[in-house]
């Protein structure tokens, strides 16, 4: 009766509260040869599979059937443990701008890319739910003018820039 119970909470998460809010704009087109490969975690707003985590990145590649392997990371900060977890993603359409995500099948959840640099050096990731958000980038820290320009997006796209944790990244 708890895993069935489990199991309703976890598609309640992933499913419940997105129609409260008007459609998510995502960019017009991801490409996603130049989007794999390693992200680090500028800020993300807190859930519980990060909780406590800094160095954080997540690892995009794409498999043989033209899913995507999600490998995220993270050091713990009390404890400086590892911790790993791997999923997989596939584009609901051609744009590759929404994406569906599981670390826990059957359940996905939304990744929608919602602001991506030209030069493939920063995103901006977040849910329709508006309960996920992630700033992203190539690098362990980004530029205080391209910082200012995502969090001036947020409030027109339903988003507490407040709820934001910014993620320590360690030399």
């Amino acid at each position: 009766m708890k895993k069935y119970i489990l199991i309703a909470l976890i598609s309640f998460m992933f499913l419940g509260c997105s129609s409260k809010y008007p459609e998510l704009p995502t960019v017009k087109s991801v490409d996603i040869e130049k989007y794999k490969g390693t992200w680090y975690e500028i800020a993300r707003f807190e859930h519980f599979f990060e909780k406590g985590c800094k160095n954080v990145t997540a690892t995009y590649e794409i498999k043989d059937d033209g899913d995507i392997k999600v490998i995220n990371r993270c050091t713990m900060i009390e404890t400086d443990k590892k911790k790993e977890a791997t999923g997989t993603a596939y584009a609901t359409d051609s744009t590759n701008s929404k994406l569906k995500v599981s670390f826990f099948r059957p359940f996905y959840g939304d990744y929608y890319i919602l602001d991506l640099a030209d030069d493939y050096s920063y995103a901006l990731v977040g849910s329709p739910s508006r309960e996920l958000l992630w700033i992203l980038s190539r690098t362990k820290t980004i530029s205080d003018e391209i910082k200012d320009r995502i969090l001036s997006q947020l409030p027109k796209l339903g988003f507490d820039k407040d709820k934001f944790i910014w993620t320590i990244q360690e030399e």
